[in-house]
């Protein structure tokens, strides 16, 4: 590792329902995109799955979706699945997840971190590292969403972590960033990627294509379609959970007490 670069962890935080192609892609598109900023060596990718009390429709349990990003990634050398997040049992919000990764990543030996992260011997004790939460471009448009996040946790993802996100089809992460005052304040700590290779696959086309009994050879590892078969994932049963449920992060932001003007 060049010495006067900066080390650099990513961890991405989704459903991965199921892992694809793509997903797998954002992790080499972002190493050589900080790689080639000359101030960063990219050391370790997370892969950390949500927890089943996500509420998404049509979420498969974690234990499937942990097994399959695990098989999926059996051919990379430097991104790893990390199920702490999966395990809780309720859902947790990323800014708490992206603390425990790097609690971990600051007082890393040679041993496995307590969240299960990998720790090469090249980090030590008190080694400056950084963390970086990527994304795509469809991610970075839920901090639109009213009532989807937090506005200290923008602050504190974007502003103390940093974010990476890797641009997906028409949308245009630019614009995401431009219409909103928490993501613009930060803009020097978001990295935007260009992906030229224009790849369009999505879990949602995926689940599709599979509960239809169509082919999905080639957009997600042939592993992870032997699984699904093996474990039968992915029909029209599966689509129908949590299909009258709220996203736990809505839920959770409007039990939130409200301040009132005296506070």
């Amino acid at each position: 590792m060049a010495s006067h670069r900066i080390p650099l962890v990513l961890l991405a935080c989704g459903s991965f329902n199921p892992i694809t192609n793509q997903h797998m892609r954002l992790f080499e598109l972002a190493r050589d995109h900080m790689h080639r900023t000359g101030q960063y060596q990219v050391v370790s990718g997370i892969m950390s799955p949500v927890s089943d009390n996500y509420g998404k429709q049509g979420l498969v349990l974690a234990k499937h979706r942990t097994a399959m990003a695990k098989l999926a990634l059996q051919s990379s050398n430097w991104v790893t699945v990390d199920e702490w997040e999966s395990q809780q049992p309720d859902w947790t919000e990323t800014a708490v997840t992206m603390r425990g990764h790097d609690g971990v990543l600051r007082c890393l030996h040679s041993s496995a971190g307590a969240l299960g992260t990998p720790s090469p011997s090249v980090w030590v004790v008190n080694c400056t590292i950084c963390l970086n939460l990527l994304c795509g471009a469809d991610f970075l448009d839920t901090f639109k969403i009213p009532g989807m996040w937090r506005d200290d946790h923008v602050e504190e993802v974007v502003g103390r972590f940093g974010l990476i996100c890797v641009s997906r089809g028409a949308l245009q992460p630019e614009r995401a960033v431009h219409e909103s005052d928490a993501l613009t304040r930060h803009s020097g700590s978001i990295h935007l990627v260009r992906e030229w290779v224009r790849n369009e696959t999505s879990a949602t086309e995926v689940r599709r294509a599979l509960r239809r009994g169509m082919s999905v050879k080639y957009l997600i590892p042939d592993s992870v379609i032997e699984y699904i078969h093996q474990h039968n994932l992915y029909t029209e049963d599966s689509e129908r959970r949590n299909a009258d449920a709220v996203l736990r992060p809505l839920a959770k932001q409007a039990r939130r007490p409200v301040r009132s003007l005296s506070d």
